[in-house]
């Protein structure tokens, strides 16, 4: 009943009318979706949608309050999510290195490689502004995030291996990801390498080491911040998309669906990609498969943060905010599809 409301309202009062509807369908489908089995993969999808059209509607609430900037807390948000990442990681997460390493290796440069230079070939065709163009750089070379286990787990990959290219390239991330930047973005806007480095570091490693430091001294004896991180992390998520989307609604306006059309592009051409390459390198079925989801999905989160570190949230942080509701749907559809399609000679 809400959607027909929200499309009849579209159509014939105009869209900026139809903000309570379409807000009111996302998040009433992201509650109804928890209770049923077939849909529940699509209920962070559908509240990630529901966010983005609160930031699209009421960009006011979510810019500035009292000289006081949102954008203050992306950051902090991020080594949030970080820090919830390295509670759940241990060193097994790293011995995938030694029992896999062709397929870790593999995965580590593909997701370094394709994704890096799609996004500058997208980049230079797409005829944006530089620095919403160096934003499509940005997604691609970041690492991938904790999403693609999901979606690997869902799809009955090689979970193991997921975890271990996530682990190895998000620690790789404040090296490579600067230097792809510098390398591929600079035409762009001005990158400043080293900088970048540092607020990596700062975003990412500390964090994750002080969560690795607090797993390995309560492992076991906190299930209820094991409960309760994942959960924290989908809000701090959500929480940062409002922010970045309401700053940049302007922009989004202007070019949304042309930069739809990129960022799909984008994620798509990482499955193929990503699945074709560890074809091309003989690896199995299921880490194809594996290797697929984790070049397509990125960490928009940490794209994010750093586009807040250069101080260009509206512009470059667009694509980042982009990419992560549709990266999340799309791997929910994949992961569905390869799920029913088990891989031959296993049940």
């Amino acid at each position: 009943m809400l959607f027909i409301a929200a499309i009849a309202t579209s159509l014939f009062s105009g869209i900026e009318n139809a903000g309570f509807l379409w807000i009111g369908f996302f998040f009433v489908c992201a509650i109804l979706f928890l209770g049923i089995e077939k849909l529940k993969g699509y209920a962070y999808s559908m509240m990630i949608f529901g966010s983005v059209a609160i930031a699209m509607y009421f960009p006011q609430y979510f810019i500035e309050y009292k000289d006081f900037k949102f954008s203050a807390l992306i950051v902090p948000l991020i080594q949030v999510i970080m820090f919830g990442m390295g509670t759940s990681m241990s060193i097994k997460d790293f011995l995938g290195v030694v029992k896999m390493p062709k397929g870790v290796m593999i995965g580590v440069l593909c997701q370094f490689s394709i994704m890096p230079f799609i996004g500058f070939t997208l980049a230079k065709l797409s005829g944006f502004p530089p620095e919403i163009a160096a934003g499509m750089i940005l997604i691609g070379c970041s690492p991938s995030g904790m999403a693609s286990n999901v979606m690997a787990f869902l799809a009955k990959a090689n979970l193991a291996l997921s975890i271990t290219v996530t682990s190895i390239t998000t620690l790789l991330a404040p090296l490579v990801t600067p230097f792809l930047m510098g390398w591929l973005a600079g035409e762009f806007v001005a990158i400043d390498v080293v900088d970048m480095m540092f607020s990596i570091v700062k975003m990412v490693i500390i964090p994750i080491g002080a969560g690795l430091i607090f797993n390995y001294f309560l492992q076991g004896k906190s299930k209820w911040l094991d409960d309760l991180m994942p959960i924290i992390s989908m809000a701090a998520i959500a929480l940062i998309l409002v922010i970045i989307v309401a700053a940049g609604r302007d922009s989004l306006l202007d070019i949304g669906p042309l930069l739809i059309v990129m960022v799909i592009s984008h994620n798509l051409a990482g499955y193929v990609l990503g699945y074709w390459a560890s074809r091309l390198f003989k690896l199995s079925e299921k880490d194809c498969r594996t290797i697929a989801i984790e070049v397509g999905m990125q960490n928009g989160g940490l794209a994010s943060g750093i586009a807040k570190e250069m101080g260009k949230i509206a512009t470059v942080g667009l694509a980042p905010a982009v990419f992560g509701p549709f990266m999340n749907v799309s791997g929910s559809i994949l992961a569905s599809y390869w799920h029913k399609k088990p891989i031959e000679g296993e049940s």
